[in-house]
């Protein structure tokens, strides 16, 4: 997921949670916590043997916060990926962008198209399964497939590019 903090934007992946103890990576780095949440709020966070105690403050909608933290307050906002991936599919249907990029972390699962392959608006160009869930991803724009930088059963990140395309210009 991304989170929203002001102005700065850091892709949080929770790795593992077992109890307390947390694994999380943040902008790729790891980071192992031990988190406690108490009904009224409150968050006690361990960290390298260091503590740190916050308040949470849900704000309307469920995915903002103010996060008060040591006599500094932070507005966050969570973008989780099925939000994030509405946002980037509703961006591509406006207009057909030269290439296909992965809006999450997920799995190749097929490729129904090839080099050179001229495609039309609404053609499935892959297909790729993440959370559990399959998305096809279509052209929204009459193309040619230009080039495939992934093949099935390869894993792939946020924002990948998995393939470009050259655009038929209508006159």
């Amino acid at each position: 997921m991304e989170i929203h903090i002001g102005n700065r934007v850091a892709d949080v992946t929770l790795v593992s949670k077992e109890g307390n103890k947390v694994q999380l990576t943040i902008d790729g780095v790891p980071y192992d916590v031990d988190i406690v949440m108490a009904e009224n709020g409150s968050c006690s966070i361990i960290h390298d043997g260091k503590s740190y105690n916050t308040e949470l403050i849900r704000k309307e909608g469920g995915k903002s916060y103010t996060v008060n933290a040591h006599y500094q307050s932070y507005n966050i906002d969570i973008i989780d990926s099925q939000a994030k991936y509405l946002r980037m599919r509703k961006g591509a249907d406006e207009k057909q962008q030269d290439k296909i990029v992965s809006p999450m972390p997920g799995k190749i699962v097929s490729i129904p198209v090839s080099v050179g392959d001229k495609l039309e608006s609404g053609d499935i160009v892959v297909v790729i399964e993440a959370m559990k869930m399959q998305s096809n991803y279509k052209v929204s724009a009459p193309c040619v497939v230009k080039e495939i930088l992934v093949k099935e059963g390869d894993s792939v990140n946020a924002n990948q590019v998995v393939m470009t395309l050259d655009i038929i210009k209508e006159d």
